[in-house]
């Protein structure tokens, strides 16, 4: 890293010194722009004559934080402008300082109602932001017609979503945050797309964010909405093949008056909802000969799939509020999960014909209270929050199980009744202090405590009719307790107003305890620290030229379902169980890249520790198998990206190709080891306008071939086309979405442990037509709801 700092440095004195000295006038312009809040504000700042008003130069400014370069004017009038803030202009004179940093300019609210905004040109779907992260517009776009936050994701750059998991490519699965603060999954469901302004996809966090995940995905909420009432109702209906019709009825609202700002939202879905599985296990070896065709179709009832969320704040002034939130979801799950496994062996034919009908009810609640304040004088805020978390399963599952061994029938009822509950108690705090125009200096606190506690009974009956008995073996309790305490600071500053950087380090203290009755009782408990330095580097060349190198280290905590043994029964020869024997992922990640006009060029190298993974390994009798987390050893990942947007009046585009080389080692678990080869990434949105008629969007990414050393992931791709179109005067939407138009979205590969070669396909509903209708309603002109969750990353854990 010091060799990567050195070689920037030299870059930067060549080029300094090869573009010669304008002297006698301004040279270069900077500065951040915050509201009364302290909030960073996003915009544009041109430059304009003095004499005429004639424009001299201009750029957009995400974070707050501009300048502008070769600018080589003796006098210049600033304009800074933006739908956040009412214009404001500055004048600078020449007073024998070539490079002028503004400090910190603060203004004021846009109080300015618009009557009607004509759009010259399309809105760009991405900008990117320093040190790798890019930003997706998601309100006034196609994007913002997605079903769920879920779906959503899956349609930005460079992130990937499969089987429940988040993933950023050439970075690894990522944590949500909303607004800044991190959340569950259960949480970042239960948002409404339509309150959605923006994605950010920061790939490389600094120690502000929370330690656990590789990357960071923060969405960001309207804000400013107008004062009075405001909000949208939205019906879906979902039209699949595969799966069958589901629909989605969404409503959300805002009202504000005088100090009181209120929110709330409510969401129902009612339908169906598929997944296939088919799985071969074979064991070649003639001396222990086995193949296993396991097909695995989850055909789910959504009875009542709901999520709510209510929300008061009270302003004492612009820069200080506390707020109320109480919000969750319901989900209560029906349906049949049909398993058909056909066994071959040298002394035996087999086939087990498994149905389990789903009687699954989950209830998660969440609490917040929060309280902020913000000093615009001395440029300082605190963050204090405090944060309840409780999730409710419970399950009572009737498994009907029919076996043909050698032509010889067998049947059997089994009952799967589990309880699972999590309760967590967050609390946070947070310090931002200014310490100069260019210095900031950001502390803070977390105090976490997490308790879950699951009981299973699994009965067993020859006859449904006549009494059921217990099966120890099935059956388990599972507690689990652990607290975590951590600690962060970060300093950024600038040096030579050209060279930008950031370094933190957060503190973690981990201890849990964990006891199971599964095979056998067991005891666990163990305590651990952690430090993880953070490295950030922006090097600002010129106003087309900017680059920035990294260096982030992250650890990923077993989830909580992960370690927990509780088994689930697909049929007497596969079950899916958790592993309390796995270990925290550690990951040090280092990134250089490249910001020249609009390519956004990246180039990083990925080292993880005890990597989790997943396997189907031999359990304890000849033909059976369990799938559960394992650790691998290491793994190294290099990553290489090239992005591309642009805008005209009637197109815009976001394209991004990129490549990815992974090799994971395993001493452990006798992988046979393969070859490796990269895996290619291709990604287009396109968003097309035909004035005063509609929009169509078209969508299309493709992740090909992989090959790990342990294993290959084949390819998947998915096109979406879209049509829009508004009614009385914006305030109905239409939406027609064909989404996953050549079925190419499915996960498949294959891998081979303990002399079993393995080969899985899954198959998701995704090839469907989904019709959309939006009103937006409301008299609204001004609130200032500041919604902030408090940072849970076990509340992540609970998936």
């Amino acid at each position: 890293m010091r060799t990567l700092i050195v070689a920037f440095i030299y870059i930067y004195c060549f080029l300094i010194s090869a573009t010669g000295v304008k002297a006698q006038s301004i040279q270069h312009i900077s500065g951040k722009i915050v509201n009364h809040n302290n909030e960073p504000m996003m915009g544009n700042i041109s430059l304009l004559s003095v004499r005429d008003s004639t424009l001299i130069k201009q750029n957009d400014f995400l974070d707050g934080v501009f300048q502008l370069s070769d600018i080589n004017q003796k006098e210049v009038l600033v304009k800074l402008t933006s739908v956040e803030f009412a214009d404001t202009f500055q004048r600078i004179i020449y007073d024998g300082k070539e490079n002028i940093n503004l400090g910190t300019i603060l203004v004021n609210a846009n109080n300015n109602q618009l009557n009607e905004v004509v759009i010259k040109n399309q809105t760009s779907l991405l900008k990117y932001g320093p040190n790798g992260s890019i930003e997706v517009n998601v309100a006034n776009t196609l994007l913002s017609t997605s079903s769920s936050v879920n779906e959503l994701l899956g349609r930005v750059p460079n992130v990937v979503v499969s089987e429940g998991q988040i993933s950023v490519l050439g970075k690894g699965e990522a944590i949500i945050y909303l607004n800044g603060i991190l959340i569950s999954s259960e949480r970042f469901a239960a948002i409404p797309v339509s309150q959605i302004t923006k994605i950010e996809v920061i790939s490389n966090p600094s120690a502000k964010y929370d330690a656990e995940g590789k990357a960071v995905i923060n969405i960001i909420t309207k804000r400013n909405i107008e004062s009075g009432i405001k909000g949208t109702a939205s019906q879906q209906i979902t039209v699949s093949e595969f799966a069958g019709t589901s629909t989605n009825t969404l409503f959300d609202f805002n009202y504000n008056k005088g100090k009181f700002s209120v929110i709330g939202n409510y969401g129902l879905q009612l339908g169906k909802n598929r997944e296939l599985l088919y799985t071969t296990r074979t064991r070649p070896d003639p001396t222990e000969f086995m193949k296993s065709a396991l097909t695995t179709d989850w055909r789910r009832r959504f009875n009542n799939y709901s999520n709510f969320g209510f929300g008061l704040q009270y302003s004492f002034s612009d820069s200080n509020y506390i707020s109320l939130e109480y919000s969750g979801n319901i989900e209560d799950l029906g349906g049949v999960v049909e398993s058909r496994n056909s066994i071959l062996t040298t002394n035996n034919d087999i086939f087990y014909a498994t149905d389990v009908a789903k009687n699954d009810v989950r209830l998660n609640q969440f609490i917040n209270l929060n309280y902020n304040v913000a000093n615009s004088t001395n440029g300082s805020s605190l963050f204090i929050g405090l944060q309840y978390s409780n999730y409710n399963s419970k399950v009572k599952d009737l498994i009907n199980e029919n076996g043909l061994v050698d032509a010889l029938n067998s049947e059997r009822f089994l009952k799967n009744n589990a309880d699972y509950t999590i309760n967590i108690v967050n609390t946070q705090a947070d310090y931002t202090k200014k310490i100069s125009d260019n210095s900031k200096l950001e502390v803070g606190t977390k105090f976490s405590s997490a308790a879950i506690k699951t009981s299973s009974a699994f009965l067993i009956s020859d006859d449904n009719n006549t009494e059921f008995e217990l099966n120890d073996a099935l059956s388990s309790d599972f507690k689990y307790e652990e607290q975590i305490g951590a600690a962060y600071l970060n300093y950024s500053s600038s040096l030579m107003d050209k060279f930008n950087f950031s370094v933190g380090v957060r503190g973690e203290w981990t201890n849990y305890e964990l006891s199971t009755t599964a095979n056998g009782s067991q005891q666990f408990k163990k305590n651990y620290a952690n430090v993880f330095p953070n490295l950030l580097l922006n090097m600002p060349i010129s106003d087309d030229l900017k680059l920035h190198a990294s260096y982030v280290s992250r650890i990923t905590r077993p989830r909580y379902q992960g370690l927990n043994p509780y088994v689930i029964y697909q049929d007497p020869f596969t079950t899916i169980e958790g592993n309390p024997n796995l270990k925290p992922e550690k990951t040090h990640a280092f990134e250089v890249g490249a910001l020249y006009k609009k390519f956004d060029f990246k180039l990083g190298y990925t080292y993880k520790i005890d990597p989790i993974s997943g396997a189907a390994l031999r359990g304890n009798n000849p033909n059976s198998y369990i799938l559960r987390g394992i650790n691998m050893d290491k793994e190294d990942s290099y990553f290489a990206s090239i992005s591309r947007s642009f805008a005209t009046k009637w197109w815009s585009s976001t394209n991004t190709v990129s490549m990815n080389y992974s090799k994971l080692v395993d001493n452990t678990y006798s992988f046979a080891l393969g070859t490796t080869k990269p895996q290619i990434y291709l990604y287009s949105n396109n968003t097309f306008t035909i004035p005063k008629f509609f929009k169509i969007l078209l969508l299309a990414w493709y992740l090909g071939d992989k090959s790990y050393g342990l294993g290959d992931d084949n390819k998947r791709s998915t096109v979406l086309l879209g049509i829009e179109r508004s009614f009385l005067d914006n305030a109905l939407k239409l939406n027609f979405t064909a989404n996953d138009i050549f079925k190419g979205f499915n996960r498949s590969g294959n891998y081979e442990v303990g002399q079993t070669e393995i080969y899985y396909h899954r198959t998701y509903t995704t090839n469907y037509f989904k019709l959309i209708a939006t009103y937006s309603f409301g008299n609204s002109k001004k609130t200032d709801y500041k919604k902030k969750e408090l940072e849970q990353t076990e509340n992540s854990r609970a998936r």
